[in-house]
């Protein structure tokens, strides 16, 4: 008679893992990626290939010789984080600061909770929050959007759109430019329309939902529309705002990360409105043009009180 074996949950096994997540959301960057090649030539390569090297490297060196366990670089989640710091870099920096800025995304944000899957906030924004504080010159300095652009640490910068809107000083670009990606900008934020590219492909995969993204920014339209139709010429429109500075890649890449969100549905949308309104009170308010860095990392640290306070019902469970 054969025995009857009783495993524990879960029961059921889907095609997912980490390394294919990991891989679908580096694809999903892809258009992002040439974008940022495109306008921004040979110095967003260097800055790509330096930021991915080095958190790899890092990750394996931590692993192998400091926490003597086994390594992981071989999941994706490394490159991945390298990639999406590049993203949110000028690319211009010099590469002592980009290896900085990935010791501390891997070491600080990753390595020193335990690795994937125990960091509380993302780590590649940890790292480039701690550059933005650290040098805040050097990654303020915005090169120009020249096509095919073949230099690197002398290229021609100036404001974002976002400084501009700040400041109320300059022309700012043609909804058309900040759609496609034509204004200066880290790497991977200046192309609405690659990063759409991308959003569509991670929701067809179902590598994430809807629910955070969306919730970000709607809730960044509809405060600065109200703040725009308040006072139109001291508030900019709700259009420029969506379209310029790191919203896109925030609400996208950075704050649907598995590890630093809400598990749940609902919880997701009190998040992104979180963010939302976060990343508004910082660009209209702030000292700081932008603020999606800074609002996603907020959110990171009510991530676990989200989860305790906002379940999904226990199947059988009776309402209230």
């Amino acid at each position: 008679m054969e025995k009857l074996i009783i495993s524990p949950a879960p029961h059921i096994h889907g095609g997912d893992s980490v390394s294919k997540n990991m891989t679908g959301v580096i694809i999903a960057l892809v258009p992002a990626l040439l974008v940022g090649l495109y306008f921004f030539g040979l110095g967003a390569l260097i800055v790509t290939l330096t930021a991915v090297v080095s958190c790899v490297a890092f990750e394996y060196i931590i692993q192998r010789y400091i926490l003597k366990t086994e390594t992981s670089i071989l999941d994706g989640s490394a490159a991945l984080t390298g990639l999406l710091l590049a993203m949110n870099l000028p690319s211009n920096l010099p590469l002592w600061i980009i290896i900085i800025g990935s010791l501390v995304a891997i070491g600080i944000g990753k390595m020193t909770y335990g690795g994937l899957g125990n960091n509380p906030f993302n780590p590649a924004l940890v790292g480039r929050v701690f550059l933005l504080i650290s040098f805040p010159v050097q990654m303020t300095s915005w090169p120009l959007p020249v096509p095919m652009n073949g230099s690197y640490l002398d290229a021609e910068t100036g404001a974002t759109a976002l400084a501009m809107m700040k400041s109320h000083f300059g022309d700012l670009p043609s909804t058309l430019d900040l759609f496609l990606g034509k204004m200066g900008g880290s790497i991977g934020e200046v192309s609405a329309l690659a990063l759409l590219a991308g959003l569509i492909y991670l929701l067809a995969k179902k590598i994430i939902s809807w629910h955070i993204p969306v919730s970000i920014l709607v809730t960044v339209f509809i405060f600065t529309g109200i703040l725009n139709l308040v006072n139109p010429e001291l508030y900019a429109s709700p259009v420029l705002h969506l379209l310029s500075g790191g919203l896109m890649l925030g609400a996208i890449f950075m704050a649907t990360d598995y590890v630093t969100s809400p598990m749940n549905p609902r919880g997701m949308l009190v998040y992104g409105v979180g963010i939302g309104i976060i990343t508004v009170v910082i660009r209209v308010f702030g000292a700081y043009p932008e603020g999606v860095s800074f609002a996603i990392l907020i959110m990171n640290a009510f991530t676990p009180l989200i989860n305790t306070y906002i379940k999904p019902k226990r199947f059988g469970e009776k309402a209230k």
